[in-house]
């Protein structure tokens, strides 16, 4: 296809718009309401969608992907513990964090247990947790000391860190900062204190007659080797949770999960578990499609509109320039230059009021969400444009041309020269 007469055209079909202004600005009118509302909604349905996903990430497991080895099995309805059960291992984890799609991947484990203070005289229930978290960064903020390194939190060395409540309750002045470098008894042994995490947020609590209270925060983190060691056979196997980058990712690294599990064991299946939260994901996924359809069907009314105003203009201008298009058919333009040179309007006139409706679309997305900010107290949202949501324009302009330039255009390539000159 040669490049030349598409330009002649579009640079023709520009000339003409520049020539008629007032008709210009009508037929970009529809075009601009258009794709300045597709824009809009786009912007604010991502902005919409991606907060949603940001607080499905913090507040839910619909992303969390469980691995456990099998402790137990049924045969003919009856319960029996396995005799050899497999046990998960940092190796196992670290395999799993190559995989695609995985964001964050940990090994733990946790079991209630029992922490004194170095004299052996108070004593507090806590939750003792093992974990190795393999991820870009961490979500325990501390508010004195440090957290345990990799290296340590996959060892068996006597070092732990405590939350800030079980720290103030186990230091003789309330302290939780003096607990640093001190020492507290985990079960059968001694471990060193090198951190103390920061409060927990407070949830919110209702009070219904009488002042209720959230229940403290005790809780130890150790090592993945030193917790056995300290506390027996009290502790259950480690499990692995592996965290998707997206709810639409869960489900095939699910799968790529359980490939590799069958790579490194045919017998897999009898001796690991791999859950999900598979119904609530159908559920929020069929959600997020049902909304991009409905927003895609309101924009599509609005672009419809546009491009009808288009044709009617573009059929006027057949109308009104009959006579010149009879002169250039007989000066030797084929049929296919006269469709090109209207198709070549149409488009110019939809890429005119694309562009317009693209700068009016970003500012009302932005102020739309600015409102709904003010009105609904929801400080999370905001708009999104992304190269999607230009892209998606750009298309629209040309489709839209082309569509509803096409009529129009062929009605005026199949004038006869002679009838078009004779027109009054």
């Amino acid at each position: 296809m040669r490049l030349a007469p598409i330009v002649t055209a579009v640079a023709v079909g520009f000339e003409t718009l520049r020539a008629n202004p007032l008709r210009t600005i009508l037929s970009t009118l529809g075009v601009i309401i258009g794709v300045s509302a597709l824009v809009a909604v786009l912007s604010v349905g991502d902005g919409m969608e991606r907060s949603v996903r940001s607080q499905i990430a913090e507040t839910t497991d619909l992303q969390a992907i469980v691995i456990r080895a099998r402790t137990t099995e049924e045969v003919d309805g009856q319960v029996f513990p396995v005799t050899n059960p497999a046990r998960l291992t940092l190796a196992d984890a670290q395999r799993i964090r190559a995989l695609d799609g995985a964001k964050a991947v940990t090994l733990a484990m946790s079991t209630p247990g029992e922490v004194r203070d170095r004299p052996g005289i108070t004593r507090r229930m806590a939750l003792i947790l093992s974990e190795v978290a393999l991820r870009d960064s961490t979500a325990m903020p501390v508010s004195a000391g440090r957290l345990l390194t990799l290296e340590e939190a996959a060892s068996d060395a006597p070092r732990v860190v405590l939350s800030l409540d079980l720290a103030r309750s186990l230091s003789p002045d309330s302290n939780a900062a003096a607990m640093v470098g001190d020492s507290v008894r985990l079960g059968a042994l001694n471990a060193e204190v090198v951190g103390v995490l920061e409060a927990r947020p407070a949830p919110a609590v209702a009070r219904v007659g009488g002042r209720r209270r959230p229940p403290g925060d005790y809780r130890v983190f150790a090592p993945l080797g030193f917790m056995p060691a300290a506390l027996g056979e009290r502790v259950p196997p480690p499990a692995i949770m592996a965290l998707a980058g997206t709810v639409e990712q869960t489900m095939p690294l699910k799968e790529r999960i359980e490939r590799t599990l069958a790579s490194g064991d045919s017998a897999w299946e009898r001796r690991y578990t791999v859950t999900t939260n598979e119904s609530r994901l159908e559920q929020l996924s069929r959600g997020i499609l049902m909304f991009k359809l409905f927003m895609g069907a309101i924009t599509g009314i609005s672009l419809l509109v546009g491009g009808i105003g288009i044709m009617n203009v573009l059929l006027s201008s057949v109308t009104e320039r009959t006579r010149e298009i009879g002169i250039r058919k007989a000066a030797g333009a084929r049929d296919r230059d006269i469709l090109r040179q209207f198709l070549a309007e149409s488009v110019a006139i939809s890429a005119v009021g694309s562009g317009i409706g693209l700068a009016l679309g970003v500012s009302g997305a932005y102020a739309i969400t600015a409102a709904i900010r003010t009105f609904s107290e929801a400080p999370f949202l905001s708009a999104s444009v992304s190269w999607s949501t230009v892209a998606v324009a750009a298309v629209a302009a040309v489709v839209v041309g082309l569509t509803f330039g096409t009529y129009p255009a062929r009605r005026a390539a199949r004038l006869s020269p002679i009838d078009a000159i004779r027109h009054e």
